[in-house]
């Protein structure tokens, strides 16, 4: 990652000399410099910073370091020095009309400009912090606004609805207690408010898959918040904490390999020459703390000659880096990472506003198998992937909420399968709908049950998500036809045939062919089930059982958690020949999330390899044909889609490979409910 926001600083710029060209360049078209060698008049004191000096906030050296001013930035020309407006300013001519008609000469804006949050310092009974930072984020193109310290924890949460990308910023030294350590003898001093408010942030920033960047002090509240480790005091043969100019580079970090491959600094940065070499940079240095355990989320991407951690980067797919150096001081050398972050919330941005006007429907969660454990759906519970609040972070409209029943060995009971004391299959399955409707009653303005895709249009312009019931396993119905219109009288919508095992349906793909595909029963099972208008879904099924239900069914059938089998020899998964089939006969297939059914034994599924069998999938069946249909709380979740939460990174991915937004609509519900409507217009 770091490598790739890097590669635009050549060789040369790290001693910051500046060409005659851009000494003359015109405000439009002018690049920001680092410091240059002669400092200039601004507002700020034209000192050297020093740790204690007046200027450093607090004890962690330099995160607002005093120092000379950054002569060439902003571009000459500008109007503006050390953030104070000049007379050459056009918009100095002290009329309020001229200001607004320049606000209105490039309406309507239609490269709209992402929002970058950057936490404020707290000062006394003032919140501030640098210019740097809101200079170089114009400059990468976003919009810098200040994120000021809330108390109120929910305060905080609906802060983060209106920005795009967060930058935890530098300051103070944290309270070691939220490390569980006692404050050393070379702690400085900290800031209360800083501390809650940005660990507070940095989490919640992460639920919602907001990108991040950490700098300085900010680096070091990722690492705490995500279970790393801050060192309160280094020790070390490096200066880290400069007495030289602000802007600055004073040592080297060397950018550590990934080693997974992929988009990193030391892939771009060692522009291939030599697979192990490692690529040094420059950098300023304000501090006298360090992470020294980057935690779960995050791996170490650069380090210092003497070993001090100064890059992290996360490792679950989402967009959130740290450094502790201050790029903000550094002018063009420190452009980039601004540049990456700004890039990163731009593509964010389009996903939200992508799903407030598309549907998003998951056809496929196991969620209810937790129910016996007492799980909160209305609150984040971390034992489940699918709740409200993840259903909101990941932007999600409606789930496909199946009752999953598992298939009794040969002997064994199903009441023995199950957590509930039960009479049976059909009883186990009305206790499930029973609860998900309790659910919903507990929170009517937030969730409601819909039967029909008009109930889930109608819940997400009410501002609802929507769950949608579903039987896995028509072990459910007992050997009894009655049981269907039972089921879809609650509000069933589709219905799995089998599962993991034969049952008196069909054949499954993990079973013995005990009917040679469809049994008898089955075969009134597929007709009762087009003349009520609920969906067969052959998830699951034997090629046997798919083919004859094929040929069976008057309405389209689906595939609710399927993927392709040419790319994972799975029995689960459907052939291309399957899936041309599916499609001829106007059903469609959702790519499902399960690792076992995305890669092979051995190797890790993340959102890049479900993406592979989606566009497999696409180029197969056609974009009129594929969904999704995660699987979560069934085993599914991969890295970078580990729960409802993430689910949005499936359109940041799309929508980074310029995959048109109405074909994205399509994959994410509309296929899904247009076959989901066909089969209850045909119903009798």
């Amino acid at each position: 990652m770091i490598h790739n926001i890097l590669k635009t600083i050549s060789p040369s710029s790290s001693r910051g000399e500046t060409s005659p060209s851009e000494q003359n360049a015109s405000p439009s078209s002018a690049t920001p410099l680092r410091d240059g060698s002669k400092a200039r008049q601004t507002t700020e004191r034209n000192t050297t910073g020093k740790p204690g000096s007046p200027g450093i906030t607090g004890g962690n050296n330099g995160a607002y370091p005093q120092g000379r001013s950054n002569a060439a930035y902003p571009p000459q020309g500008s109007g503006v020095q050390g953030g104070v407006m000049s007379a050459s300013c056009p918009s100095a001519s002290f009329s309020i009309d001229d200001i607004v008609s320049e606000a209105y000469s490039g309406y309507p804006d239609s490269s709209r400009r992402p929002v970058i949050g950057i936490t404020a310092n707290v000062c006394g009974e003032d919140y501030a912090h640098r210019q740097a930072y809101f200079r170089q984020v114009t400059e990468a193109g976003g919009l810098p606004v200040m994120l000021c310290p809330m108390e109120d924890a929910r305060q905080c949460a609906s802060m983060l609805d209106i920005v795009d990308g967060v930058i935890l910023t530098g300051g103070s030294d944290h309270n070691p207690l939220w490390m569980g350590e006692e404050p050393v003898r070379g702690l400085g001093g900290i800031n209360p408010a800083r501390d809650r408010f940005e660990l507070l942030l940095a989490r919640l920033a992460y639920n919602r898959n907001i990108p991040m960047l950490g700098i300085c002090r900010g680096i070091q509240t990722m690492a705490i918040a995500f279970g790393g480790h801050v060192v309160q005091d280094i020790t070390s043969r490096v200066k880290h904490s400069q007495d030289a100019p602000k802007g600055e580079p004073t040592h080297s970090i060397i950018i550590e390999p990934r080693g997974g491959g992929g988009e990193d600094m030391y892939g771009v940065l060692g522009n291939g020459v030599c697979a192990r070499r490692l690529f040094p940079h420059y950098v300023n240095s304000f501090h006298h703390q360090a992470v020294d355990d980057a935690g779960p989320l995050f791996r170490v991407a650069a380090r210092s000659a003497d070993g001090i951690v100064e890059a992290m980067e996360c490792v679950t797919g989402h967009s959130a880096l740290g450094v502790q150096w201050h790029p903000e001081q550094m002018g063009r050398e420190g452009l980039p990472l601004f540049q990456w972050l700004v890039s990163e919330a731009r593509i964010f941005s389009k996903s939200k506003s992508l799903h407030r006007r598309i549907m998003t429907v998951d056809s496929h969660c196991d969620t209810p198998m937790f129910f016996a454990k007492g799980v909160d759906f209305l609150s984040r519970d971390s034992r489940i992937l699918y709740d409200l609040p993840k259903m909101d972070e990941g932007h999600i409209d409606a789930v496909q909420m199946v009752c999953y029943l598992p298939q009794p060995k040969l002997g064994q009971r199903f009441s023995e399968c199950v957590d509930f004391a039960v009479d049976g299959p059909a009883s186990y399955a009305d206790l499930i709908f029973d609860k998900i409707e309790d659910i919903c009653r507990q929170a009517p303005s937030r969730l409601s049950i819909a039967r029909t895709p008009a109930d889930v249009y109608r819940d997400k312009r009410s501002g609802r998500h929507s769950i949608i019931l579903g039987i896995e396993n028509g072990l459910a119905l007992e050997h009894d036809i009655r049981q269907i219109q039972h089921f879809r009288q609650r509000g069933v919508t589709y219905i799995t045939l089998c599962h993991n095992g034969d049952n008196d349906i069909c054949d499954s793909a993990r079973g013995c062919q005990t009917h040679g595909g469809l049994s008898s029963f089955g075969r009134d099972v597929i007709r009762e089930m087009n003349r009520l208008g609920i969906m067969v879904d052959l998830s699951h099924a034997a090629e046997t059982s798919f083919y004859q239900a094929l040929e069976l069914s008057s309405t389209p059938i689906v595939c609710s958690h399927s993927s392709c089998r040419a790319l994972c020899d799975h029995p689960r998964n459907l052939t291309d020949d399957q899936m041309r089939a599916l499609a001829a006969a106007g059903g469609v297939m959702q790519i499902t999330l399960y690792h076992g059914f995305l890669a092979k034994d051995g190797e890790e599924a993340t959102i890049d390899t479900f993406i592979r069998h989606l566009y497999h999938a696409i180029d197969i069946m056609g974009i009129d044909h594929v969904g999704i249909g995660t699987d979560f709380d069934g085993d599914g979740g991969v890295r970078g889609i580990a729960s409802a939460s993430e689910l949005i990174n499936i359109t940041r991915h799309l929508l980074r490979y310029n995959m048109p937004e109405g074909d994205i609509e399509k994959l994410w519900g509309k296929n899904w409910l247009r076959v989901m409507n066909l089969c209850q217009a045909a119903a009798n």
